[in-house]
């Protein structure tokens, strides 16, 4: 489910911006939380670093197989190499 909120904020001295309460709440911040500045077309966009782990992982997902583990594949792969040594 997407939601959208719309506020205004400012750029303060040393281009600081203060994230309204009701946004860091809604999308998780808090304190110390890394977060994640992407740019494209001029328009910016924050999301914490959990997040933007979890679109990646939603975004390489798409492309495995149902039922695939990549880890035991990797392993298997990593003996046969192994054995060739």
């Amino acid at each position: 489910m997407t939601q959208l909120l719309r506020t205004t904020t400012r750029i303060t001295e040393g281009g600081r911006i203060v994230i309204p309460a009701e946004i860091r709440k809604l999308c998780k911040l808090e304190v110390g939380t890394e977060v994640v500045l992407t740019v494209e077309n001029n328009h910016v966009t924050l999301m914490s670093e959990d997040a933007a782990i979890d679109e990646a992982r939603a975004l390489v997902r798409k492309y495995i197989p149902k039922g695939a583990k990549l880890s035991e594949e990797l392993m298997a792969e990593r003996r046969q190499e192994a054995a060739r040594e």
